[in-house]
């Protein structure tokens, strides 16, 4: 890890730094006119914020470096969930505040991400309605198994294409299992016959589309009224009912008012999680809200097939634990290019 790097992490688990307690925390072995310059690129790249003067000077990490910046989730995980040095509470600030300020992708990330977007409208220009529809259902075969598998469903791809094609359920599986799989074909059919559904964003909306995937499966419809807890993590969601219904009418706010349509798509994912607003069924219905808000824009929607659940699960741990949401956003841009690939 370069020093500038370390640097960074080291200022996000310590605020308010000196420059002298930063060299000794980093163990670097610089001289003070080099750290200095490096702390002073830092501060000009928007990465730094310098507070005080002279010896009283302190420095922290702006918002845009807390949210962006890549952790090591080797050397995070390695802690027990005991051991990490997290933020245990909903951060209000974070939907008002920091998000609204930051870009979420860099110049680079857009330029790559606009480039596989205008592949895919090239390739479903050439298709017949048929063929699209046809690749629609191969995707939301596929949509169904990981988003199901993430949750610990144990049917197998080819189980789960047998079912959803042909309603044949697998052996030795639960009932549960497979009506998880089938709501989620029935929400995606929604999202496509009404594909300009999430084109403005409402909780009500949100609502509707968790209702779908928690059909018949004993699930609390509505925003729930009781305390949820999260597995292998110590932050704590909101139990308050009415905190939680402000948090999700000021997500959708903030998602509304995004011009950039990945940005749009990259924080329902993440925040819907967050908020954990309903008692189970979060994060399904964050990914097929998130590929809702990619179709009502003419975008490419995510499988997630080819990303590994525990992957998915640790980078959404760090934005729970850290508001940190760099590893999610490369499993969004990896798993945008993997769909416009493999499906168009």
């Amino acid at each position: 890890m370069d020093i500038s790097r370390e640097i960074l992490q080291y200022l996000h688990y310590h605020p308010q730094s000196s420059r002298d307690e930063i060299a000794k925390g980093t163990a670097f072995s610089g001289s003070d006119a080099t750290i200095k310059r490096i702390l002073a690129a830092g501060v000009q790249k928007g990465d730094i914020i310098v507070e005080g003067k002279a010896r009283a000077t302190r420095y922290c990490l702006s918002s845009q470096a807390h949210l962006l910046m890549p952790l090591d989730l080797d050397t995070y995980f390695a802690l027990d969930v005991d051991d990490r040095q997290v933020q245990t509470s909903f951060n209000f600030n974070l939907i008002r505040e920091q998000l609204p300020a930051v870009r979420l992708f860099t110049d680079d990330e857009m330029e790559h991400l606009q480039e596989l977007q205008t592949e895919f409208h090239r390739h479903i220009s050439e298709m017949t309605d048929n063929e699209y529809r046809k690749e629609m259902e191969r995707l939301g075969i596929d949509l169904s198994w990981k988003s199901s598998q993430i949750e610990g469903n144990t049917y197998s791809l080819l189980e789960t294409e047998r079912l959803l094609r042909e309603s044949k359920t697998a052996d030795g599986k639960t009932k549960e299992e497979a009506v998880m799989l089938l709501n989620h074909k029935d929400a995606l059919r929604f999202i496509l016959d009404n594909p300009d559904y999430l084109q403005t964003l409402t909780v009500s909306h949100i609502e509707d589309i968790h209702q779908l995937l928690t059909k018949e499966l004993s699930v609390d419809t509505g925003i729930r009224h009781r305390r949820v807890g999260i597995t292998g993590t110590n932050y704590h969601p909101l139990d308050n009912e009415f905190q939680i219904r402000e948090a999700m009418r000021d997500t959708c706010e903030l998602i509304n008012g995004k011009e950039n349509i990945f940005e749009k798509a990259l924080l329902a994912l993440v925040l819907l999680s967050y908020i954990q607003a309903f008692s189970d069924g979060n994060k399904r219905t964050a990914r097929i809200t998130s590929n809702a808000i990619l179709i009502a824009n003419g975008y490419c929607p995510l499988s997630f097939r080819s990303v590994d659940s525990i992957d998915y699960k640790k980078a959404m741990l760090i934005f729970y634990e850290q508001n940190n949401i760099c590893a999610f956003k490369q499993i969004f841009i990896e798993q945008f290019e993997f769909a416009v690939k493999e499906y168009f």
